[in-house]
This record gives C-alpha cells, sequence and structure tokens, in this order.
C-alpha cells in the first residue's frame, strides 16, 4: 500500500491509461512527483506488464537518490550504472543523461518494449543536442518514456525529446501540477521575493558611470556591468549589505519565527566569489559558512550534511538544480551571473520545500532589482495571484517597456565597480496571505494486483516526505555492504594465514560458485562472507590451542 497525495492519485490514474509513447508529468519542484512515478512502476512489475524500470536523470548523487527511494517500493535499480543489463537481483538501473549519450550504440540492441524509463529533468533531453539525440537512439526499441519536470522548457529554446508541443510551441503536458497548486494545497512554501537597488557606480573606460536598476537607458553591456556592480563582494554599502539584511531575516526565522535549524543559502557566480561571499558571512554572523562548488569531489557530501545539520548558511556554486533537496532552507540571495528562466525558477526551487510538522511558511529570496529577474520574479507572483495577495504597486512597471540603448561601443573598455549604495525595497509581493494549513492527511491508493515477492514494506504517511529510516535496505546498499565486508574479511584474512588476497578470492569465488563478482547474487555474496567468517573462526580457534 502506497499513500499518494490527491493530485498525485490523478497523475497515477492517468498513467495508467497510458499504453505506449511517451507521457509529460509537469510537476513543481518538491510536489513528489517521484512517487506516483515509481508506483506506476510498481504497478506494471506486478502485473508482468514490463520485466525492467530504468532510471535517467542529470547527476551522479541523483541516480544513487533515485535507488534509494526505489527500494522503498520494492524496485531495485544499480545507481550509476556502466551496463544496461543490470546485475542479479535488480529490477533495472538508475544511469546518466551522459553515460546514456556515450553508450547509446552499445544500449539500444540491449532495450525491449517491456522495458519503461524514467526520465527525470526531462527539460536537458533537447532534440538536436547530444544527450537528447543519445537518450532517443539508446531507447527507440521501447515502449513508454516517462518524463518528469518541474520546468519543462530549455534557455536555447530547442525542443526536450519525447515532449509534444502545441501550435504556439508550447509543451503540452500529459498532466500538470503547478507551483501554484502546490503552495495552494500546502504542499510547497510561497516564496517571497525581496529586490535591492539604489545607486551604484562603475568605471567603464574612461568614463564614470551611476545608475539605479531603475534607468532603461543603458547599452546591454553597461547594464551587464551595472548588475556586476550590484553583486561585487568590494561594495561595503552594497552585496554585504543585502548579506546582513539576509542574515538577520534568516535571524528572525530561527528566534521569533520558531525555525530554529532554518538555513539560508547564496548562489554565486565563482569558486572566487563563493569565497568572498563566505569571508564576508563569518564577518557577519562569527561563523565560517559551508562553501559548496560543483569542481569539488565532496560537494554532493557537503550539501547532503548540511541538510542534516543545524549550520546557518551555505554558500553554492552551480550546486543548486536537480537534487538538491534541503527542506530547511528560508533564506536566499540571488549572486549569480546566470539570469535565464530555467536557471531563475531552479534557484526559487530550493527554496519552496516543506518539512514535515511544519506548516507551509514563507521563504524569501533576496535579488538584485535587475530587469529580466523582476520579469521572472513576476512571472512566478502571476502564477500565486490567487493565493499571494500582491502589493498596491505593479511590480511589472520597471519592465513593460524596452529599454532605450545608446550606441553600443565596440572596443574592450576596462570595467572596475566603485560604489554601490543599495538597500532592500519593498518586497515584490509583501509577503501575501498566511502561510495555508498542513493538507490533510492523504487516502491510500492501493495498487492493483497481489504485491510482487521482491516489493518492499507498505509506506504509511506522506509518500512525498518518506522517512529516513526504511524496513528494507535496498538491494544496491546491501551489495556494496556486502562487497565491503568480504574485502575486509579477505584482508583480514590475509594477514593471519599468509595467502594472497589473489588467491583467497579465487578459493572464495570457486566454493560460492561466483564467476565475477561484480555480477554475484546477494546470496553468493552472503555466501561468501559465511566461508570468510568461518575460516577465520577455525584459525583463531587453532591459535588459541596452539597457545594454550
Amino acid at each position: 500500500m502506497t499513500v499518494l497525495r490527491a493530485w498525485q492519485e490523478h497523475a497515477l490514474e492517468r498513467m495508467s491509461a497510458w499504453q505506449d509513447g511517451s507521457f509529460l508529468l509537469s510537476a513543481a519542484p518538491g510536489a513528489g512527483k517521484t512517487i506516483p512515478s515509481l508506483a506506476f512502476a510498481r504497478r506494471l512489475l506486478d502485473a508482468g506488464a514490463i520485466t525492467r524500470v530504468h532510471v535517467i536523470c542529470p547527476t551522479t548523487p541523483l541516480t544513487r537518490q533515485w535507488a534509494e527511494v526505489a527500494g522503498r517500493f520494492g524496485i531495485q535499480l544499480a545507481p550509476d550504472s556502466e551496463q544496461l543489463q543490470p546485475p542479479r537481483d535488480f529490477h533495472g538501473i538508475a544511469a546518466t543523461y551522459a553515460r546514456v549519450a556515450s553508450s547509446a550504440a552499445r544500449w539500444a540492441p540491449q532495450c525491449g518494449t517491456r522495458t519503461l524509463i524514467i526520465a527525470d529533468e526531462a527539460h536537458h533531453l533537447g532534440d538536436e543536442l547530444a544527450w537528447g539525440e543519445g537518450f532517443a537512439r539508446a531507447f527507440a526499441a521501447t515502449q513508454r518514456w516517462l518524463l518528469l519536470s518541474g520546468t519543462p522548457f530549455r534557455s536555447d529554446g530547442s525542443a526536450i525529446a519525447g515532449v509534444r508541443y502545441d501550435a504556439d510551441g508550447v509543451c503540452v503536458p500529459d498532466v500538470s501540477y503547478t507551483y501554484a497548486d502546490a503552495v495552494r494545497d500546502g504542499i510547497c512554501r510561497p516564496v517571497v521575493f525581496v529586490p535591492y537597488d539604489g545607486v551604484l557606480s562603475w568605471q567603464s573606460g574612461d568614463d564614470v558611470i551611476e545608475s539605479s536598476f531603475s534607468d532603461a537607458e543603458l547599452t546591454s553591456r553597461e547594464a551587464s556591468r551595472r548588475y556586476r556592480t550590484a553583486i561585487s563582494t568590494e561594495l561595503a554599502d552594497g552585496l554585504p549589505r543585502i548579506l546582513r539584511a539576509a542574515d538577520e531575516r534568516l535571524g528572525e526565522i530561527r528566534g521569533s519565527g520558531g525555525h530554529r535549524d532554518a538555513g539560508g543559502l547564496v548562489v554565486t557566480a565563482d569558486g572566487g566569489h563563493a569565497r568572498r561571499v563566505a569571508a564576508l558571512l563569518k564577518e557577519i554572523t562569527g561563523c565560517s559558512p559551508v562553501v559548496v562548488v560543483h569542481t569539488d569531489a565532496r560537494a554532493a557530501g557537503k550539501l547532503r550534511a548540511f541538510g542534516e545539520g543545524r549550520e546557518r548558511w551555505v554558500v553554492a556554486v552551480n550546486m543548486v538544480s536537480e537534487g538538491v533537496d534541503i527542506p530547511r532552507l528560508r533564506v536566499g540571495v540571488y549572486a549569480t551571473a546566470a539570469k535565464t528562466p530555467l536557471m531563475f525558477r531552479q534557484i526559487v526551487g530550493r527554496f519552496v520545500r516543506t518539512l514535515a510538522g511544519r506548516p507551509a511558511e514563507h521563504s524569501y529570496l533576496f535579488l538584485p532589482a535587475d530587469r529580466l529577474l523582476r520579469a521572472h520574479a513576476a512571472e512566478v507572483e502571476s502564477e500565486l495571484r490567487h493565493v499571494l495577495r500582491s502589493v498596491s504597486d505593479d511590480p511589472g512597471e520597471a519592465f513593460d517597456e524596452p529599454p532605450r540603448r545608446r550606441s553600443e561601443v565596440t572596443e574592450v573598455e576596462a570595467f572596475v565597480p566603485l560604489a554601490a549604495d543599495v538597500a532592500p525595497q519593498l518586497a515584490l509581493f509583501s509577503g501575501g496571505p498566511p502561510p495555508p494549513a498542513p493538507p490533510p492527511p492523504p487516502a491510500p491508493a492501493v495498487a492493483p494486483g497481489p504485491p510482487a515477492p521482491s516489493a518492499g514494506p507498505p509506506i504509511a504517511g506522506d509518500a512525498s516526505a518518506l522517512p529516513a529510516t526504511i524496513a528494507t535496505e535496498p538491494v544496491f546498499q546491501r551489495r556494496r555492504r556486502l562487497r565491503d565486508k568480504r574485502t575486509s574479511l579477505v584482508r583480514t584474512l590475509a594477514g593471519m594465514d599468509g595467502r594472497s588476497h589473489r588467491e583467497i578470492n579465487t578459493w572464495l569465488n570457486r566454493q560460492a560458485r561466483i564467476a565475477s563478482v561484480d555480477d554475484a547474487s546477494l546470496e553468493q555474496l552472503e555466501r561468501s562472507v559465511e566461508l570468510l567468517e568461518a575460516e577465520l573462526d577455525r584459525l583463531a580457534r587453532r591459535r588459541a590451542r596452539r597457545a594454550s
């Protein structure tokens, strides 16, 4: 039995009538689109309609997240797999789009019609780009593509593989659950945007230019330099002042707001910018924030530790998109140079997730009052118009007319940020009404047919906020634990009886009838551990007899 929210149950019903082709489930970040996808896969496996489930996603950490959650449905996935054919004891694999693109020719003949493909964050599948082409080639023979995305569009405007578009080029989801729907239902937090503006000054070649974001009479180059001045860490009354205001808001939330472990996130432009922002936050708070850069091999682990901890701030570069699930984030500062609609939506998505036992309280995102960012924010506000109360001032007035541009200067000019005097402005949407009450407990939706022998335990409570501790360990984690234990025991045995690791492994594989450890079943790995423990016990008893 799997407990579903009302929208998830509706999505599952729509999927149940789907036989072949592609199916796009568009749901807001944090709404829980993973759950109906896996519930549907479980139903197909139970009915014998499919024999394989393969999940494809953007990053390696996400493959492990999918494998962990799928294990709770009794669906065993081998994460970060290099092979399409899964090892024994698995229903399928979880792999990255990059892996699929590089393996498409080899994988294509291995795919059959009785395979379900789940494409997470499917907006990565540009039709004429490497990932989209590789995906389409690798899985051309499969019967069903289940496409998932909270942002079903691409910044480059290209089509997404498998997605249907209307006459105006707008994608047509088979199921849509918007951010506004999620806020209305109390599943996601409403985000309040707090733009900051003021007088900004910079040197451009031989000229010194002063401007605020309300000034439209700038060339695109100077508008870009105005933005870079606004996110510069060197000007005391610029970004450092905004960081201080954001930390004060976070302090209020952690104090009088009662959210004691609430966290903040600053999204920065690059590694150097992140380190300078981190130094400023240390001056402001007295504590060093967590710094996470995408080039750091430990980045995913550091984010996970921050999500489970109580640290005040995390500063990140290119680590705020898919798979970053930190429900305690309540305050953000937008200080990255990237301003695409996709990046903006993904950053907003980091602040919408709720915590079990707490209402869907507001989150706050501080951002430069840049014309483009205000336009992105206004689009979000328009979706929430029936949920959030707008302020009397029209937030769109700064970008209703196209900017009037001076002639572009063709030569490259020196740029130096000189001064800033900015302050948070009236919040675009003023916080809206009180946050909605938590939704009532959802009704259980029971998958038809008898459970398969490998099915996991029933999941009680809110299915999109599954408990951290589960009754059944996913097979990939159990395999890894058994293999690690086997390696450790082989090392111990080699130290006791003088045989080499190779000699012991050869003996062990012969006794357990293992052709390759990579392909060994759980039963064979468990037998290996039993043999090693028995051998070590035998040697220990023999030594004890000699000593006596």
